[in-house]
């Protein structure tokens, strides 16, 4: 009978191995496959533990955005693009001090957790690091670098706010053009961080209540002057604040995915308030801008067509506006929403047309009705003749398409008086009426005449239809 001790060696060689797998199992669901830097997961968790550790001191968290990836990969192909990830994370381990973490975060993103308490020249090193030039298929690559910086206790008491406040300095360093530059986060940046944390809890709360409300701006016809549509524009009445422009919340709204709940709530007031302007022939057709993040869902022709089943207004006096550049994105999904919303009469309008690569084949294959030209094209007529015949060709391209033009942004007579002469359908803009209320709106659409009426544009006057 043999010994069972003869089996030690055996069951100690397994157990071994199988620890051995096990770690290298958790270093590799812990590991970024090309850098070897930690993951976002185990950075964050790694954060938090020396957050958390009993008498933890002072520490700091760089997070770095490295650009010019896609351009690489555009150029050079995603191996390149590999190879520059790889060498950037090479760099990082080899300048890693002692006791600090180094991660990718995704994509070009890229963070450092250190225990230096004198950040700027950590930060600046990192910067210098990074954008030594480096050598990929023999081309010289140089890296543009921005560094965003938060340190505990001084600014931030846990990770959550340690990593919002340093993506908070990252994103001013960006804004102000950052490229091999840093920036720490400091009395200016937490005032704006409380300012947009008390703008976020409004945001809920006005949409529950109705504070953001359609206003609208007429569209005319350049033929006789007449106002034929009305563009609906979202604004939101703050109690505080005054009147605010989309810019001021729309982001914001995207951010938090509120913009579909905003673009519902305006939507609905908008066609309660347009329907009775249709039925009496006062307007043809009310316009409505689509958010690109409600593009992407499958379902946004059937949402919206339950939407509008709830109001009065008719299908064939909607216009929704999408975005050429979704259109380019992705023409697939486009032309879903597209056919399904012309097969229940709604009209659709291509938005900020002229500003992407103007697509006109697609406009042969879709129903698509109308082109909205972008008011920066409008903005340099009459100024710069190259834009000038640029806009001339693509209305009479539209034009030989059957497509109606509309010209968003008109400012000033001569503008109006090229369109119109150039053949655009149809214009909108400060020149004729900024946006307004309801009630101002109909008030307009009623009356005979505006209360102003340039003599030399007395063929464009503004009357009801």
């Amino acid at each position: 009978m043999s010994d069972p001790t003869d089996h030690f060696p055996e069951l100690t060689a397994r157990i071994a191995a199988l620890e051995a797998e096990r770690a290298l199992t958790l270093r590799l669901a812990q590991t970024d496959s090309l850098t070897g830097l930690l993951n976002r997961g185990a950075f964050t968790s790694a954060l938090c533990e020396r957050l958390e550790a009993e008498g933890a001191g002072p520490l700091s968290l760089f997070v770095i955005d490295v650009d010019r990836l896609k351009h690489l990969n555009d150029t050079l192909g995603h191996h390149a693009g590999d190879l520059m990830l790889t060498e950037i994370g090479a760099r990082l381990r080899a300048d890693a001090g002692r006791d600090e973490l180094m991660a990718r975060l995704g994509g070009h993103e890229f963070a450092v957790i250190s225990t230096v308490e004198d950040v700027g020249p950590r930060a600046q090193r990192l910067v210098d690091i990074l954008t030594r030039p480096l050598s990929i298929y023999g081309r010289t690559v140089t890296l543009e670098v921005a560094v965003g910086v938060a340190s505990h206790p001084a600014d931030a008491g846990d990770a959550i706010d340690l990593q919002r406040f340093a993506d908070l300095a990252l994103h001013r360093v960006k804004l102000r053009g950052g490229a091999r530059r840093w920036s720490a986060f400091d009395a200016e940046l937490r005032a704006q961080a409380e300012q947009r944390r008390t703008l976020e809890a409004d945001l809920r709360r006005a949409i529950a209540e109705g504070e953001i409300e359609p206003w609208f701006q007429p569209v005319i016809n350049s033929d006789d002057g007449r106002i034929v549509g009305v563009e609906v524009l979202a604004r939101w009445r703050h109690p505080a604040r005054g009147l605010l422009l989309p810019g001021a919340f729309v982001p914001m709204a995207e951010e938090l995915d509120l913009i579909g709940r905003i673009d519902e709530a305006v939507f609905e007031a908008a066609c309660a308030s347009a329907a009775p302007w249709v039925e009496e022939g006062l307007i043809d057709t009310l316009s409505c801008n689509v958010s690109p993040r409600n593009l992407v869902d499958p379902a946004f022709a059937r949402k919206l067509m339950r939407r509008l089943a709830r109001t009065d207004l008719p299908p064939t006096a909607l216009v929704v506006e999408i975005t050429e550049t979704f259109l380019l994105q992705d023409m697939t999904l486009a032309r879903r929403h597209i056919e399904r919303l012309a097969a229940r009469g709604i009209q659709v309008a291509l938005d900020d047309f002229g500003t992407g690569y103007s697509n006109l084949r697609a406009l042969m294959n879709l129903p698509i009705q109308a082109l909205k030209l972008d008011l920066s094209l409008i903005a340099d007529l009459g100024r710069d003749t190259r834009v000038s015949r640029l806009v001339g060709a693509m209305l009479h391209a539209a034009r030989n398409l059957g497509v109606n033009i509309v010209a968003e942004g008109v400012e000033n007579e001569a503008q109006a008086l090229f369109l119109r002469a150039a053949g655009c359908d149809r214009m909108q803009g400060y020149w004729f009426a900024r946006p307004m209320p309801g009630p101002e709106m109909e008030v307009m659409l009623r009356a005979p005449a505006p209360r102003q009426i340039p003599t030399s544009l007395a063929h464009l006057r503004l009357r009801r239809a």
